[in-house]
């Protein structure tokens, strides 16, 4: 696969992307997203992990907190990225590269599981990448945000804002997965927590803080995920703000035509 596949712009912008950095905010949205792992491989143990678009490695920093795996790899396309994750110290972080987007520098099924979180979104070919992750683990956990609703299209400029470039809902993103060899062994609908986003409307939005903000937060939080509850899963996936599964290669892989 040659390097150009990914485009010289978006590798430009995510360089830049981590030169500028949060830590506070990426921290708090990571401790959710490495929670949210932990849940969908509750009673699985992982000798090796690789996490694929690592960022500045907040979620890798979570989950070796918690002891999640004896040893973490990493893969980041940004230069920017890699060098703030080797600076972090994470504990039982073997080695970190960059690497073109597509094309892992590893050989088949050398991890137990690949991390793929709030990436795919940013993909330009998708599918590249998910083949790539299916040959090199055996399992793999991704998350996606739910970004799919009616009148997407007319919020383009908001979304790319953020790189996102491909907006999924839980089905599509089953679809993707299913049509690719995988098998979804767990899966988990979530919703931005209050604590994130009073985060992001006071301290990233410079928003001022009220008790009416305050209320409205935590009220529609606390009714969505009592509707879920009530209703079931398709309610619960219309009100989810984020989608993780984990799965694996499945024994039987797809016929295309």
């Amino acid at each position: 696969m040659q390097d150009s596949i990914i485009s010289g712009n978006v590798k430009t912008a995510y360089d830049q992307f981590y030169q500028k950095h949060d830590e506070a905010w990426r921290m708090l949205s990571a401790k959710y997203k490495a929670q949210h792992i932990i849940e969908v491989c509750k009673g699985l143990t992982f000798k090796n992990v690789l996490e694929v678009g690592a960022g500045d490695g907040s979620i890798l920093k979570y989950l070796s907190d918690q002891n999640f795996a004896p040893e973490f790899q990493a893969v980041e396309i940004s230069g920017s990225g890699v060098e703030y994750i080797k600076s972090r110290g994470i504990k039982n972080l073997t080695q970190v590269q960059e690497f073109d987007g597509y094309k892992l520098p590893f050989g088949d099924d050398s991890f137990d599981l690949i991390i793929l979180s709030h990436v795919l979104e940013h993909v330009e070919h998708e599918r590249l990448l998910l083949r790539e992750i299916k040959r090199v683990a055996r399992h793999c956990v991704i998350e996606v945000p739910r970004d799919y609703k009616a009148g997407v299209d007319k919020r383009i400029k908001h979304f790319l804002a953020y790189g996102h470039i491909n907006v999924y809902t839980p089905t599509s993103l089953r679809y993707l997965l299913r049509t690719e060899g995988f098998e979804i062994e767990n899966d988990l609908i979530s919703m931005t927590e209050p604590g994130v986003t009073r985060f992001n409307m006071y301290v990233n939005q410079q928003k001022t803080k009220s008790f009416i903000n305050n209320f409205r937060i935590a009220a529609e939080f606390t009714i969505k995920q009592g509707l879920g509850k009530i209703f079931g899963k398709k309610v619960s996936e219309q009100f989810a703000n984020a989608y993780t599964v984990l799965c694996k290669k499945a024994s039987q892989q797809p016929e295309l035509f």
